[in-house]
């Protein structure tokens, strides 16, 4: 199992030096990095919304519930809801989702291209299919995440606000009045600098495993479970890494 790890991990570093050589043509590189943009990141706004709103929602009434504590101000329920957007739901959250929606479609993409030896021909042509086909993929959604995460803060934040215009759980001004102290400009830096580091996670560890990936349909369909997975945890991985330099 360990030789397997080394093997998997060195298979990868070559495939980003790949990946990260100056692309043959650059005019193919600009076009095509709107497209992944828009198919990667555009097309998960749906998604991100509706999470984000509920889940916005929910931890507002959950907090409201659990915190019934005279010795608590009213206004803590939109500080708790902020900081928890901020420091973890927005970014760590949101970004294992995108690696179940993103990664999977990734990996079978690129797989399916591998196992019809579409890659197999692009090579032959002297084609850096690694180049041509990956960087658009990881710089596309590097691109995108700060712009998600950006959005599922303020679509929580307004999930919370709409409890407390439709409720009587809690006044409106205590809400917006939680959601403005004490805020720290830096978790918003914070959730934004590990944006970045998670798209490339996603996207690269999916284009692995669709880029090596053999046989058939059945063997595309696991490469993408293994891409799911194994990007899942070294997102929390990097979470803990990236917690640990940025905050403590």
């Amino acid at each position: 199992m360990l030789k397997r790890f080394f093997e998997q991990t060195g298979k990868y570093v070559e495939l980003m030096r790949k990946m990260f050589s100056r692309p043959d043509n650059w005019k193919i590189f600009w076009k095509q990095l709107p497209v992944e943009m828009e198919k990667l990141g555009i097309n998960t706004v749906g998604i991100i919304l509706i999470v984000s709103i509920f889940m916005g929602v929910i931890m507002t009434m959950q907090t409201i519930m659990n915190t019934e504590n005279p010795m608590l101000p009213r206004y803590s329920t939109g500080l708790v809801l902020r900081d928890t957007l901020l420091l973890e739901f927005s970014s760590t959250i949101m970004s294992l989702l995108l690696a179940g929606k993103v990664g999977s479609n990734i990996a079978s993409e690129i797989g399916t291209m591998r196992v019809t030896e579409q890659i197999d021909a692009l090579d032959i042509m002297g084609v850096n299919s690694a180049n041509y086909l990956i960087l658009p993929k990881v710089a596309g959604l590097m691109l995108c995440m700060p712009l998600l995460v950006t959005l599922s803060v303020f679509m929580g934040l307004a999930g919370g606000c709409g409890v407390a215009i439709f409720t009587n759980m809690i006044t409106l001004s205590d809400f917006m009045y939680g959601i403005q102290y004490a805020f720290v400009p830096y978790y918003f830096f914070y959730s934004i600098i590990k944006s970045f580091f998670f798209g490339f996670i996603i996207a690269s560890v999916s284009a692995f495993y669709g880029y090596y990936a053999h046989g058939g349909a059945i063997d595309v369909g696991r490469a993408s479970t293994n891409a799911v997975v194994n990007s899942s945890i070294l997102l929390l991985v990097a979470n803990v890494i990236l917690t640990q330099l940025l905050l403590v």
